[in-house]
């Protein structure tokens, strides 16, 4: 991805977020821009405005980490904007090397460890994906939950293609403009840590050119921290479900989170994941192990 254009959009996009208020400073008349001039940007990280708006035009090589912050301070980006910020400086400097995901192969599987740690979560849907939002392995009760998404070849395990190109996720999610925004979220923090991955260049491009919901989404350049929340569900056996979620990044696999979903003890949602259970354990594949990773 060319990242002065990442740079140059993603600044601007923040900068127009704020308004001048927000950022304790007056209102005043005639503003031909949405939030804040260069100049109040400028002011508030101090530095001179020519140098702000460098950097605005995309060239963060060899800024220095004081002045990021300045200029994240000043726009009052939330950690995880903080961190994308910092991605792109790196990827900028020529360092992303030292920093992102290293490499792994197309045919990467979970170890068997990790599949019985999967496997020994028994109440709730476990899995684990990639910053693409490919699913790389899952528990039993996961592999039925997201039935829908393995139900189409096209889909090929991957929750960003699922959610935009494939009518079912309309149903699954009920409030699908919610988990649209998540999941381009997730790919746009991933586009930021990891920019070589030709995988990310691939899926981005063809939803871009598949999906106008995506395309308008991918434009905003809004990143997030996906680690824990609640979410609504409808699965095609079992009904409505409210579940609680935790993602934890794995030390052991750089770039690869676990996931696992819970429902209120006692609850409906509990109830219709005990069900859920069952059919998994009378109809589907005995196998929890997705088809394959790009």
């Amino acid at each position: 991805m060319d990242n002065q254009a990442e740079v140059r959009e993603f600044l601007t996009s923040r900068r127009a977020k704020i308004n001048p208020e927000q950022a304790g400073l007056p209102a005043g008349s005639r503003r031909r821009v949405p939030g804040l001039r260069r100049s109040e940007v400028a002011a508030l990280a101090d530095v001179s405005v020519e140098y702000y708006a460098k950097l605005e035009r995309g060239h963060l090589a060899g800024v220095s980490p004081a002045v990021l912050e300045a200029v994240a301070r000043a726009l009052q980006l939330d950690d995880a904007e903080r961190a994308h910020l910092m991605n792109l400086a790196q990827t900028a400097d020529g360092s992303e090397a030292l920093t992102r995901p290293r490499r792994r192969t197309p045919q990467w599987k979970a170890h068997r460890s990790l599949q019985w740690v999967l496997d020994a979560v028994t109440a709730g849907p476990a899995f684990v994906r990639n910053g693409r939002m490919d699913i790389l392995a899952t528990n039993q009760l996961a592999r039925a939950f997201y039935d829908d998404v393995y139900a189409t070849p096209h889909n090929q395990a991957n929750l960003a293609r699922f959610n935009f190109l494939d009518p079912s996720s309309r149903r699954f999610y009920p409030d699908w403009d919610q988990a649209a925004d998540v999941a381009v979220s997730i790919l746009r923090t991933e586009a930021g840590r990891n920019p070589h991955d030709k995988g990310l260049h691939d899926l981005v491009g063809e939803l871009s050119t598949r999906s106008d919901d995506f395309r308008t989404r991918w434009g905003a350049h809004n990143v997030r921290h996906h680690g824990t929340g609640t979410k609504r569900f409808h699965h095609h056996a079992v009904g409505e479900m409210t579940l609680a979620y935790e993602g934890l990044e794995m030390a052991a696999e750089p770039g690869l989170t676990l996931t696992i979903y819970t429902a209120e003890p006692a609850s409906p949602s509990d109830e219709a994941l005990r069900l859920l259970a069952s059919w998994a354990a009378t109809d589907q594949p005995t196998s929890a192990t997705p088809r394959s990773r790009t």
